[in-house]
């Protein structure tokens, strides 16, 4: 499927979307302004049974098609004598970006025009590391209503293949077969099935340019993203469509949520169990917790979010 966005047209809804200077001129959190007290305390709301969902998959340390850069984990002590006390140490080293690792991307991680979000100039990152709106702002956590939007569930397929899109008439159609709204301060979860195909057919060797093609959402999205002021999002695939039709802007989802709105977004996550659970219980809705490394001037952070029902 193409592009729904022409260049022009895509560029005018950056223009249009952005959150810069909406919080202050040095605002770095972004829209995770969005989740109020009182946002968190009625997600408290939502927590049940106490049944714990966890989204995050296991650190991928075996190369494969679709991982080119495997978590690197080495023991460093293992000693059990007897008798005796005796103990071991592990080390791992994590390149957090790609499509193999869950994990959060700070504001600084994207650019345009030179641009992060807030206008920061990208010169604040350097060798240093981001000097402004790196990963550690998350430090409190995202703790806020959680909201899946199911869109194989939705098609009444296992998953979606890559290079499918999502149109925003999808998620207004999953929003009504999920008997639930997408509100201020939400944080969204939009599922493609890429975890479950991943699961069942293996990896995917990268299309030309080191892209893996993936189901994720069309750029005409953002404005209903925007409209809907939501705190953060996240995928089991990167949320960006791949190969996205765009030369100039091989990431407009990136573009337009992190750089431009100030969204920080969760990719790589599972969101089979998650899914399975939601159909359970009958709802789509549900307390998520998310609790980022403190990484100081990182550009982003491997996590383990959880939602509770």
């Amino acid at each position: 499927m193409e592009p729904r966005l022409k260049p022009n047209e895509l560029r005018q809804v950056l223009d249009k979307i952005s959150n810069w200077g909406k919080w202050g001129k040095d605002d770095e959190r972004g829209a995770l302004n969005y989740i109020t007290n009182r946002k968190r305390a009625e997600a408290a709301a939502l927590a049940q049974s106490g049944e714990v969902v966890s989204m995050a998959l296991p650190l991928a340390t075996a190369p494969a098609p679709d991982n080119d850069s495997p978590v690197v984990h080495l023991m460093i002590q293992s000693d059990a004598p007897e008798p005796g006390v005796g103990g071991c140490a592990d080390y791992f080293a994590i390149s957090h970006h790609g499509f193999m690792t869950t994990h959060l991307d700070a504001l600084c991680h994207v650019f345009w025009n030179g641009r992060m979000y807030n206008g920061f100039n990208a010169a604040e990152v350097g060798f240093h590391g981001a000097k402004k709106c790196a990963i550690e702002v998350v430090r409190p956590g995202v703790i806020s209503r959680g909201v899946l939007l199911d869109i194989p569930k939705l098609r009444m397929v296992e998953w979606l293949e890559p290079g499918e899109r999502v149109f925003p008439e999808d998620l207004d159609r999953a929003e009504k077969d999920h008997k639930l709204h997408v509100e201020e301060g939400d944080v969204l979860l939009v599922r493609v099935g890429r975890a479950r195909r991943r699961k069942v057919k293996g990896g995917w060797e990268p299309a030309q340019g080191g892209i893996f093609p993936m189901a994720g959402l069309d750029p005409s999205c953002l404005p209903w993203l925007h409209e809907r002021k939501i705190a953060l999002l996240g995928s089991d695939g990167v949320s960006d469509v791949f190969p996205t039709g765009y030369d100039d802007n091989p990431f407009p989802i990136h573009v337009g949520a992190i750089a431009m709105m100030g969204v920080h977004l969760l990719d790589n996550a599972d969101l089979d169990e998650l899914a399975a659970a939601c159909g359970r219980v009958g709802r789509y809705e549900f307390q998520f917790v998310m609790l980022p490394l403190v990484l100081p001037r990182g550009t982003a952070s491997p996590v383990n979010p959880v939602a509770i029902f």
